[in-house]
């Protein structure tokens, strides 16, 4: 058996949630539990997978602090699964993934769609700058480095405005000097 790589220390952030979620069915796993779902018979129902993976992967959704294990019941004991703040904050990434599906995986038309509760209609899931609410996927937005980029990323990763003297600003920073300014 081929032992997989690890991208833990990877200075990459895309490569890092690799190793926490890359796999399909912790992927898998997550999506079934943003529909409601917490316990080890429910995820192997829905998912048709053998009870070894299962507890391999929600094992390893544990130890990476995506799901918090709870015991429900003392005799015999069983545990449920609750998604932590990190898996919850992963909920826009998957939901990017479903709307990435639908648009080049389905030709036959979708099958799971977003929905708003309110009146029913699909909603199409976008991802846009906190900042300015514009969409990221123009030419007008580009990956850089930050600050704790080592020299091989600084490399592969160029802004392409630096040669003109554009600043690369770093919003949280931004956001943090305002948050402080208005608690005075």
């Amino acid at each position: 058996m081929v032992a997989k790589t690890s991208f833990e220390t990877r200075p990459c952030p895309i490569a890092r949630s690799l190793d926490d979620v890359g796999e399909w069915w912790s992927i898998l796993l997550l999506r079934d539990a943003f529909q409601g779902l917490t316990r080890f018979d429910q995820f192997q129902k829905s998912l048709e997978i053998a009870p070894n993976i299962l507890t391999r992967r929600l094992n390893s959704l544990v130890e990476r602090g995506l799901f918090e294990k709870r015991a429900y019941c003392e005799r015999p004991l069983r545990h449920e699964y609750v998604l932590t703040a990190k898996a919850r904050d992963f909920r826009p990434v998957l939901l990017t993934l479903l709307a990435w599906g639908n648009k080049h995986l389905a030709p036959e038309g979708p099958s799971l769609v977003m929905v708003d509760k309110v009146d029913g209609r699909w909603a199409e899931p976008v991802v846009v700058d906190r900042h300015s609410g514009r969409e990221l996927d123009s030419e007008d937005f580009t990956m850089a480095t930050a600050p704790m980029a080592t020299e091989r990323m600084r490399q592969r990763y160029r802004f392409a405005s630096e040669g003109s003297g554009l600043p690369l600003v770093d919003n949280t920073l931004v956001d943090q000097s305002h948050q402080e300014a208005r608690s005075r």
